[in-house]
C-alpha cells in the first residue's frame, strides 16, 4: 500500500499557543503537523489534510484516530465518518478519493472538549497525531474500498432530534427539487434575514448572544447576512467594514451551530461582477469547508434577461466558489426582484447543489406568483425563499400585514419543502421590522416583537 503523508490541522485550545510543530518520524511512517485554526471555550474546529506523497496516483484513503474520554466529534464534512466509541474513522467521499501524485484533499470536524487525537493512522500506517511515537501494536490494516463509499450513505438510525441545527443535519445538499441533510432526509430551514448591514440601526445580526437566543427561543435554524453592495456605505464604498460584518455573522453561526446565508445584496450586480467573483472566491477559500455556509450570489436582479445578463453573471461567480468549495449550496437570484423563477427554469445553470431564489410579500404577491414557483418545481428547480414579508413589497411602509395570504405562502413552502428566511432583523415602523424600539442587541425579545414578527416566530417554532 502506498505511503501517504498526513498533515493534520487541528483547532486545539491552547495547543502550542497557535504555533506549528512538525514531527519527524521514520521514513516508512507519515508526518503530522498541528496548528490552531479556530477554538472556543468548550471545543475547537479541526481539519485534516491528506496528501499523496508518492509518485503515483491513489484511488482512496482512510484516516483513523482516537479521542480521549470527555472529547467527542459533533459533526464533520467532506469525509464519510464512522464512530465506534472513542474511535473515529474517516474515509474519502466519491469526489475526493482519487489523488494524483503530490495532490491533497481535506476534511473538517467540530470537537466538543479539548482532547487531541491519538493513535492516528493513515491507510493503516500508524503515527501519533500528538507527535509521539507510533503505536507499539499496529492497528489492523484494512485495504481501501475498491469503490469509494457513497457521498451520503443511508442512515442506520433516525436522524437526531436534539442538538444544534448543524449537529442534526450536517452537510446540506440539493436532492431533486428540495434540500436534504447528510442522511438524505428532507430539510426545511427556517430563519430570519438581517437588515441591509450598512443600514442596521444596531448590530442585531452580528451579536452571538442574540443568535443563540433566537436558536433556543424561536427555533431559528438559519440566518441571512444581507450585505448591501451598491448604496453609499455598503460593500463597494466600504469593503472592509462590510466584510467584517459578514465574517462576524459566519463565525457566530459556527459557534451557535446554525446555518448562514452570505448574501450579495444587490439589484444590479452585473455592474460589479469582478468584485463579486473576488469576494465569493476569497470567502469560499476560507469558509467553504464549513457545513454551515450557504452562498447567495445576487439578491434581487431587476428586470434583466435571464440568459443574457443574470445567468452569465451567476456562472462566473459560481465558478469562483466551486474552485474552492465543491459542495455547499449556492442560491441564485432570478429576474424581476427574484420572482421569475420560471424563466430560470427554462435555462438553468449546470452544476450541483444549486437553488433558485423566490421572494414574496403577501400584500402584493399571491397565487399567481406561487404558480410561477410551481412551474419551476415541475421543471426540476430547487427553490429557496431567502426573503419574504407579510406586507406590501416595500416592506410594509404603511404598517399593514396580510396574514391570511402569508399563511397560504407558509403552507405552500411547507408542502414543497422550501426553506425560508423572513425579512428583517431590525427596529423600525415597517411591518417587516421584527423588533420594536428598546429591543436589546443581545436578545430576550419576547416583549419586543413588532409588525409581522409574532407570525414569523410562530412559524419558525
Amino acid at each position: 500500500m502506498r505511503t501517504l503523508r498526513l498533515v493534520t490541522s487541528l483547532a486545539v485550545a491552547g495547543l502550542l499557543a497557535g504555533a506549528v510543530a512538525t514531527i519527524a518520524t521514520p521514513a516508512s511512517a507519515a508526518t503530522a503537523a498541528f496548528s490552531v485554526t479556530n477554538s472556543w471555550g468548550s471545543g475547537y474546529q479541526g481539519q485534516v489534510t491528506v496528501t499523496n506523497d508518492t509518485s503515483a496516483p491513489i484511488s482512496g484513503w482512510r484516516v483513523e484516530f482516537d479521542l480521549p474520554s470527555g472529547t467527542s466529534i459533533s459533526q464533520s464534512w467532506n469525509a464519510q465518518q464512522v464512530t465506534a466509541g472513542s474511535h473515529y474513522t474517516f474515509s474519502n467521499t466519491t469526489w475526493n478519493g482519487a489523488l494524483a501524485a503530490g495532490a491533497s484533499t481535506s476534511f473538517g470536524f467540530l470537537v466538543n472538549g479539548s482532547g487531541t487525537p491519538v493513535n492516528c493512522t493513515v491507510n493503516g500506517a500508524g503515527v501519533s497525531c500528538s507527535g509521539g511515537t507510533p503505536p507499539t501494536t499496529p492497528p489492523p490494516t484494512t485495504p481501501p474500498p475498491t469503490t469509494p463509499p457513497p457521498t451520503t450513505p443511508p442512515p442506520t438510525t433516525p436522524p437526531p432530534t436534539t442538538g444544534t441545527p448543524v449537529e442534526r443535519y450536517g452537510q446540506l445538499r440539493v436532492c431533486g427539487t428540495t434540500m436534504c441533510d447528510r442522511t438524505g432526509a428532507r430539510v426545511q430551514l427556517r430563519g430570519v434575514s438581517s437588515m441591509w448591514l450598512n443600514w442596521e440601526t444596531a448590530p442585531y445580526a452580528e451579536n452571538l448572544s442574540a443568535l443563540r437566543w433566537m436558536r433556543d427561543n424561536w427555533n431559528l435554524q438559519v440566518i441571512r447576512a444581507a450585505m448591501g453592495v451598491e448604496p453609499a456605505g455598503a460593500y463597494l464604498s466600504d469593503p472592509g467594514r462590510a466584510r467584517a460584518q459578514v465574517e462576524t455573522i459566519i463565525n457566530n453561526a459556527v459557534s451557535a451551530g446554525v446555518y448562514v446565508i452570505v448574501d450579495w445584496h444587490a439589484h444590479e450586480a452585473q455592474n460589479n461582477q469582478s468584485q463579486a467573483v473576488a469576494f465569493f472566491g476569497d470567502l469560499a477559500r476560507r469558509y467553504g469547508h464549513l457545513p454551515n455556509v450557504i452562498w447567495e450570489t445576487w439578491n434581487e436582479p431587476l428586470q434583466f434577461t435571464w440568459t443574457g445578463v443574470i445567468k452569465p453573471y451567476h456562472q462566473a461567480v459560481v465558478s469562483a466558489i466551486r474552485a474552492a468549495d465543491p459542495d455547499n449550496i449556492v442560491v441564485l437570484g432570478t429576474p424581476t426582484w427574484s420572482q421569475d423563477v420560471d424563466a430560470a427554469a427554462a435555462s438553468p445553470l449546470s452544476g450541483t447543489n444549486l437553488m433558485y431564489t423566490l421572494h414574496f410579500y403577501s400584500c402584493t404577491h399571491g397565487a399567481s406568483l406561487r404558480a410561477k414557483g410551481d412551474a419551476a418545481i415541475r421543471a426540476g428547480l430547487a427553490l429557496f425563499v431567502t426573503e419574504w414579508g407579510a406586507s406590501n413589497a416595500d416592506g410594509g411602509l404603511d404598517g399593514r400585514a396580510c396574514l391570511p395570504e402569508a399563511q397560504s405562502w407558509i403552507d405552500w413552502m411547507r408542502a414543497n419543502g422550501i426553506s425560508w428566511t423572513a425579512w428583517k432583523l431590525d427596529v423600525g415602523t415597517d411591518t417587516t421590522n421584527l423588533l420594536s424600539p428598546g429591543a436589546p442587541v443581545t436578545g430576550g425579545w419576547n416583549n419586543y416583537l413588532h409588525g409581522h414578527a409574532p407570525f414569523v416566530v410562530a412559524n419558525m417554532r
